[in-house]
């Protein structure tokens, strides 16, 4: 049995069940695209300098370090904690849960890296602004508790280190800032 649609410059057909596709973009007969010679190239564009932003980020190497320090010094003081470092855009580089770090701790952790590198400032003085603004907390993804510090190089956040876990912030805070320590080794 063939049947034959065309829609605008396509054209699909079921032919013995299968379906094929013809088109201005190639050809796609059950999950294979034809790139050969007839296929359209890549549109290219122009993209002027001053339209670019950059930025620096972590390697996933460095944000493995940050955060094996930060864990070995909770370790040291028989804290179980979990460890996140996310990047300048929120996104989770490294998480490490602790031996018997509770199953809270590894969101809170990112919550407070996330919330550190968000305004660049430990989430200790942080969570002090709640008193002003109370409807920062209804932001997604933060947490004001102490135990988030920012990652910064040439005075602008590119990753945040958060702790969670220990009976304190301070503590949790404290084994943090190892972490941005470890980085700068």
């Amino acid at each position: 049995m063939d049947i034959r649609k065309k829609t605008g410059k396509r054209a699909v057909a079921l032919v013995g069940g299968t379906l094929v596709a013809a088109g201005a973009i190639g050809v796609w007969a059950g999950g294979s695209q034809d790139a050969g010679p007839a296929a359209q190239p890549a549109l290219a564009s122009k993209v002027e300098p001053a339209d670019l932003w950059q930025t620096n980020h972590l390697t996933v190497a460095a944000a493995t370090e940050a955060a094996q320090a930060a864990l070995a010094a909770a370790s040291q003081e028989n804290q179980r904690v979990s460890v996140a470092i996310v990047d300048r855009d929120g996104n989770t580089i490294v998480l490490l849960r602790g031996d018997g770090a509770g199953p809270q701790s590894y969101e809170a952790a990112e919550r407070k890296a996330f919330t550190a590198v968000s305004w660049n400032a430990p989430t200790s003085q942080l969570a002090g602004r709640l008193d002003k603004a109370p409807h920062l907390a209804d932001i997604p993804g933060t947490l004001f508790l102490g135990g988030g510090v920012p990652v910064v190089t040439d005075g602008a956040p590119i990753a945040g280190i958060g702790v969670a876990g220990a009976p304190s912030g301070d503590l949790d805070e404290k084994f943090a800032q190892t972490g941005v320590a470890a980085l700068g080794d």
